[in-house]
């Protein structure tokens, strides 16, 4: 039959089902695709935070959001067009965030009575036959069922068969939008080659879903988004936790320092141990601690040796870190702490995004222990900020506290792979023996950055001391002399103050350099800010865009940036603490905007924050 194809400029498509329904693989199947074509996209995995929640409950539904477009996008969308709902429970999870019009893929098997129970519908009302889904196109298909027809052949028990649910969907949705569906296959091949009954079923089923599609009359429409426009060069789909670990792989080439990973697993940042470990190849060493003192006081001895010191986790090790972080600030030996947020305090929401270990970075460790703070913004923007994070670390001797979160860890966007020589130098010297003039070695005698001088242990003539106890200035002995003390404090403090004449000055990101309302950012929140300001600015409003990647210390130009415009405006995803540090270091009354529910903000709420300003 004859079908018409229309060309769509922006679509965002939601996977939603039990945790045991395979969204995330669906979501991230799609997306791959999605790349491959050229096509921008931005992703929200959505994670239940039990391990495996009860089946067909609300805490157990698992979402995974995909915006794709012809255009640049910068956030996953503020709502849906197509929501794909594999039972009652993810329906009602995810009917606020669809359109009106919006198209409702349902698994009718999920929507029997045991289903609508669970889901809390009241006795006897099932949505999709009581009229409350009137405003949106229904397109009903008996997944579980035609799963099973297309697999009757296989030997495998129901339990196995049902497993593939989500290659049928995967399917219809791949004819649904015009797409070829090699790379599934490959990815099935290459993770199921050697079980022939799991690959062969997955294939079956994914193309049934296709052929479902393709030769069911009810649908007379396929989809097309066109290429977008983005700068010529080779892109490949990034994750935000994936960017961290080859950015860290970079900088320990460039750097010419091995690289060595203590880490003890934790939401949202065990990926980032995963991902390195598989990567012996470049020289990489990871070591699962027993707990996150031992990961951290590891990377610190790894750096003391000599190697690119680095430990990862998220708000609750970095509570348990912090000791030992006040070790490596007091030996003045490089580190990079990478801090992937999610929502609290204590175990909190361990799957959930949250912006809200700032201060804790700042001022969380006993005395005077100050260090470093580098963000990054996007997913791949993660690459380039941890990279910038380890040669501020090695060239300033100093530990680095480097800042990500929940969204953008496990969110996705193309990635312009960046050439090997185009990457900037990050020259390390070590100290090798006594200088001209030297008598007996000095570890704490510094250079213009006023760093110290980094030297190996059994460098013959280096030996030197070193430990938590108070240092005396230059000998490095151990000294308890009030003078003394206050004179250290004041010195480490100035040294991660001068780090702003050696970072780039901060630019506007969109917008004038003068106006009525500068909307200042750090971390997750730039997608939905640059949307909000490019709407706004569109529409002839004097409005820009600044976001920080060095929240410690700030850029040298920033508080000429601020004095630009009659209000600033701090959207965070935490209970408001940038603006505390900004109030306090510039004397502004800046303006806040917080929302801390454990998604991200978005473009809609902030263009109506920004109005109330102009």
């Amino acid at each position: 039959m004859a079908r018409k194809q229309e060309v769509l400029n922006d679509v965002v498509i939601k996977f939603a089902g039990d945790s045991g329904d395979g969204m995330q693989l669906t979501g991230t199947q799609f997306t791959n695709n999605t790349a491959l074509l050229g096509i921008d996209l931005s992703t929200f995995p959505d994670f239940p935070a039990e391990i495996r929640a009860p089946q067909g409950t609300l805490p157990g539904v698992s979402g995974f959001q995909l915006r794709f477009s012809s255009d640049r996008v910068y956030t996953p969308g503020d709502a849906c067009d197509v929501l794909v709902a594999m039972n009652a429970a993810a329906l009602k999870a995810n009917l606020t965030a669809i359109k009106k019009g919006g198209k409702i893929i349902v698994n009718t098997d999920g929507f029997d009575n045991k289903n609508l129970r669970l889901a809390n519908y009241p006795e006897g009302e099932n949505p999709l036959e009581n009229g409350s889904l009137d405003n949106y196109e229904v397109i009903k298909m008996d997944v579980t069922k035609m799963t099973r027809e297309a697999l009757k052949d296989f030997t495998m028990g129901m339990k196995e068969k049902d497993r593939a649910k989500n290659m049928f969907v995967l399917g219809f949705l791949y004819w649904m939008y015009g797409r070829d569906m090699d790379n599934t296959i490959s990815f099935l091949k290459d993770k199921f080659g050697k079980k022939p009954d799991i690959f062969d079923s997955n294939v079956k089923v994914l193309q049934a879903g296709y052929n479902y599609g393709d030769t069911t009359e009810t649908f007379t429409t396929t989809y097309k988004v066109e290429k977008a426009k983005m700068q010529p060069g080779t892109y490949r789909s990034m994750m935000g936790n994936q960017a961290v670990a080859y950015g860290l792989i970079a900088a320990s080439q460039k750097s010419g320092l091995p690289l060595f990973l203590g880490s003890y697993p934790i939401t949202p940042a065990s990926d980032i141990l995963h991902e390195l470990s598989r990567h012996k190849n470049f020289g990489v060493r990871t070591f699962q601690a027993e707990d996150e003192i031992a990961a951290i006081a590891s990377s610190i001895g790894a750096a003391y040796g000599g190697a690119l010191g680095v430990t990862t986790t998220s708000g609750p090790g970095m509570a348990l870190k912090t000791e030992a972080m006040g070790l490596a600030v007091m030996l003045e030996i490089p580190l990079v702490i990478v801090n992937i947020q999610r929502g609290g305090p204590s175990t909190g929401l361990p799957t959930k995004t949250e912006q809200s270990d700032l201060l804790q970075a700042y001022y969380g460790r006993n005395g005077e222990c100050p260090m470093p703070v580098v963000s990054a913004s996007t997913p791949a923007d993660c690459f380039d900020a941890v990279y910038e994070a380890v040669r501020i670390s090695v060239q300033h001797m100093t530990p680095v506290i480097f800042l990500s979160d929940g969204y953008i860890a496990n969110g996705a966007e193309p990635w312009k792979f960046p050439k090997a020589d185009d990457l900037p130098a990050i020259p390390v010297k070590f100290k090798t023996e006594l200088g001209h003039g030297e008598e007996k070695f000095m570890p704490y005698l510094r250079d213009e950055k006023l760093t110290r001088p980094w030297a190996v242990p059994g460098t013959p003539g280096l030996e030197h001391r070193i430990g938590g106890l108070e240092k005396q200035n230059i000998t490095g002995n151990v000294n308890y002399e009030p003078e003394n003390h206050q004179l250290m404090i004041k010195i480490r403090q100035e040294k991660v103050d001068k780090i702003a004449e050696y970072i780039p000055e901060q630019k506007i990101d969109n917008g004038p350099e003068k106006g009525k309302v500068l909307v200042l950012g750090w971390g997750s929140t730039y997608g939905a800010i640059k949307s909000a300001v490019a709407e706004l600015l569109a529409q002839g409003h004097p409005v820009a865009h600044a976001h920080l990647r060095y929240v410690r210390p700030f850029p040298k130009n920033l508080g000429d940036i601020i004095k630009n415009f009659d209000t600033v405006l701090i959207p965070e995803i935490n209970n408001g603490q940038l603006i505390k540090i900004i109030r306090d270091v510039y004397f502004v009354d800046a303006k806040g905007y917080n929302k801390i529910m454990g998604v991200p903000i978005t473009k809609t709420e902030l263009v109506d924050e920004i109005k109330r300003y102009l």
